[in-house]
């Protein structure tokens, strides 16, 4: 994946530079360290020359659309009128993330008066974020010392979280079958999509699959399944041949996704048909796209397929999932599939099996399956509401697997949420959740709630 691009705007007062307040070398310093501190955690960073009035402003917001930014970190080196900066910062697409740090780390009674004008942007901020607030603007805020907090390593994290939600909008999302006939709750419209969230469907083609299949050559196939019996341990024997018809549908598909250019995709298993173009459920192929940072949902969610490959490239971290089975004794919930999980998350090595198919025309597959990792996640659903959408997040523990697994050869993890079963089932499905979820591991609730806010979704917190 692509490095995220800030662009790293510093505001400054042109009145200092008018009265000759001998300040701005030290501030340009230390604006130095903190673009490489921010080089450290990933990112290209566009630096700016200070800005101070509008046309300044104006100009190095163009500067930050024009190189391709993900994302502004706005740096007080001083305070800065915010009516100098709101039009430009207000008008753009850029999502902001405010670096709330200043030099001086000891500033009480030993510090020295004279760095109050190094150590004082602190206001400019609180008069910017106010005008944000006013202009409907998203916007986080990372406040600490610089080096003697996390609040570089925070700020990366918001920036992370603002670049997954801008990368929504123009994103394309492939259906292969269309939506599991009767599924009301995830159903939306291709003009609503792109009207809401700019996320474009692309349908497929039944001729251009089967054309794809065809330009699989053998010694593709041979090396992929070669990937794939190092990757997995196989718990039931299968025929060769069988692998092979799998990994040259599954091949299909991730050409397809190249050829045009998707960032996700959904597949309804009832429509695997040769005349459609596979005769192989690909689910080998969506663990192995959400592995490598593409979105995914079953049964021709378009939309949930989309949020998830916008996670994906934010947080890195980030799957597809179902509630399957409460388990009341121990306070947790199964989260399962047919055969799509997200390989990377996988806590032990993932297992590889034939599996009976005999949900329509296609095939049997070769499907692999696992168990999800433990550590502490981000449960979340973007679902319809009465007045519009919105997005439920909600804190969860993802449980280690059992040392004896009677569940080896399915999907599988176990998702403790932080309040008792009953009422957290009770509050998601009072919100109006779908049944169709993401899981983000790592993740903070503030910067979800930053991502939901990007993506004009109305954030319901539930812990």
């Amino acid at each position: 994946m692509k490095k995220i691009k800030i662009g790293f705007m510093p505001l400054y007062i042109k009145l200092y530079d008018d009265i000759n307040l001998n300040v701005r070398g030290r501030l340009d310093e230390f604006y130095e360290k903190l673009a490489v501190a921010l080089e450290g955690e990933g990112f290209d960073v566009v630096r700016n020359p200070f800005c101070r009035i509008k046309p300044e402003f104006e100009a190095c917001v163009a500067k930050f659309e024009s190189e391709n930014c993900d994302c502004i970190v706005t740096w007080h080196a001083a305070y800065s009128p915010s009516l100098e900066s709101i039009d430009a910062l207000a008008g753009t697409d850029l999502p902001i993330v405010v670096l709330d740090t200043t030099e001086t780390y000891d500033f009480y009674h030993s510090a020295d008066p004279d760095a109050i004008n190094l150590n004082h942007g602190i206001h400019g901020v609180m008069d910017m974020t106010n005008m944000l607030l006013r202009r409907g603007k998203a916007y986080a805020i990372a406040a600490g010392h610089f080096p003697q907090s996390d609040v570089i390593e925070k700020a990366g994290r918001l920036v992370k979280a603002a670049a997954g939600a801008a990368s929504l909008k123009g994103s394309r999302v492939g259906t292969i079958g269309g939506s599991f006939d009767g599924m009301g709750d995830f159903l939306i419209s291709d003009e609503e999509l792109l009207e809401t969230f700019g996320v474009t469907a692309v349908y497929s083609d039944g001729k251009q699959l089967t054309a794809l299949q065809s330009s699989v050559t053998d010694e593709e196939i041979e090396a992929e399944i070669e990937k794939d019996l190092e990757m997995c341990q196989v718990i039931a024997p299968f025929p060769k041949d069988t692998h092979a018809k799998t990994v040259r549908n599954c091949l299909a598909v991730r050409k397809w996704l190249e050829v045009e250019n998707l960032d996700a995709f959904t597949v309804n298993f009832r429509e695997i048909r040769p005349s459609n173009g596979l005769s192989v459920m690909p689910f080998m192929e969506a663990c192995k796209a959400m592995a490598r940072g593409t979105g995914y949902a079953g049964e021709g969610d378009v939309l949930t397929a989309a949020i998830t490959g916008a996670l994906l490239r934010g947080f890195g971290e980030a799957a597809f999932v179902e509630i399957f089975c409460p388990d009341w004794k121990g306070g947790s919930l199964c989260l399962s599939h047919m055969g799509e999980f997200n390989l990377a998350l996988a806590g032990a090595k993932p297992e590889i099996k034939e599996t009976n198919f005999i949900f329509g025309e296609a095939d049997n597959p070769i499907v692999c399956y696992g168990c999800y990792k433990a550590g502490d996640a981000v449960f979340i659903n973007v679902f319809k509401g009465a007045d519009g959408y919105n997005m439920l997040i909600s804190p969860v523990e993802m449980l280690a697997g059992p040392k004896k697994d009677n569940y080896q050869g399915s999907v599988r993890g176990w998702m403790k949420p932080q309040m008792p079963l009953g009422d957290f089932l009770s509050a998601i499905s009072t919100c109006g959740v779908t049944h169709h979820s993401a899981l983000v591991y790592g993740a903070e609730l503030s910067e979800l709630e930053f991502f939901g806010k990007i993506l004009g979704l109305n954030v319901i917190t539930v812990k």
